[in-house]
């Protein structure tokens, strides 16, 4: 992998200079997939924070380059360097009813309101601002969220050790809940491509229809219109 795949903190830290003390990177994982949540994850950096003079986890990018297992181990290195850290899900019957750019800013929320649930965090934050870095072309999150502004970073997941963070722990944990919900569903093997459309994915929905984690309003061009009845 390229030194220049890694990612560093050269955003994070004109965006200090610029006045605000925390920044929040944001990404989301499962935008793509069929079946199961959207996760969007947040990562929290405090400029006070000895942890910032600190090297990050070697290993960490952004989690679409690295292996699940390199993510497992990861992660708990992750989640002690930042300053603080959520995800949010957003169900498949969320994303049928609202839409993909909806579900995502619903996930987005609760990430947030997750991490702020601390009421020194929330009044530190208002005292001394703070700044998320959204990873992508489009802001699918407003100018502000939780009255905090958005910044909007193309490749943001790759370049800025804050995305590259909330990238990591909001996939290990979309990874594992698909993992764990697929005894369940056997026939679907989620286990094994996390609900994104796989060639034994598209079989099995073929050979026994949608299940109640299913994006059916997705599924379409996979299976037709007639044969989208829910299978509990």
């Amino acid at each position: 992998m390229s030194s220049k795949t890694f990612p560093s903190l050269s955003l994070e830290r004109e965006l200090w200079a610029s006045g605000a003390r925390f920044i929040i990177g944001m990404d989301e994982v499962g935008r793509g997939a069929i079946a199961g949540p959207v996760a969007v994850g947040v990562a929290l950096l405090d400029r006070q924070s000895a942890a910032i003079e600190t090297p990050w986890p070697a290993k960490l990018c952004d989690s679409k380059l690295i292996s699940e297992k390199v993510r497992n181990q990861i992660l708990p290195d992750v989640q002690q360097w930042v300053s603080g850290h959520a995800v949010g899900l957003a169900s498949a019957q969320e994303i049928d009813f609202r839409g993909i750019v909806a579900a995502l800013a619903l996930a987005a929320g609760r990430a947030l309101d997750s991490l702020l649930a601390d009421a020194a965090l929330r009044q530190q934050i208002a005292s001394d601002g703070a700044v998320i870095i959204l990873d992508g072309s489009h802001n699918w999150l407003g100018a502000q969220a939780a009255g905090i502004d958005v910044i909007v970073r193309p490749k943001a997941d790759r370049d800025c050790v804050s995305v590259a963070a909330a990238s990591v722990i909001s996939k290990v944990l979309r990874d594992n809940l698909m993992i764990e919900m697929s005894p369940q569903f056997e026939p679907y093997g989620f286990a094994g491509h996390k609900g994104y459309a796989a060639e034994t994915h598209i079989q099995a929905l073929k050979n026994f229809g949608p299940s109640i984690e299913h994006r059916v309003t997705w599924l379409t061009k996979i299976l037709g219109e007639n044969q989208l009845d829910l299978e509990q």
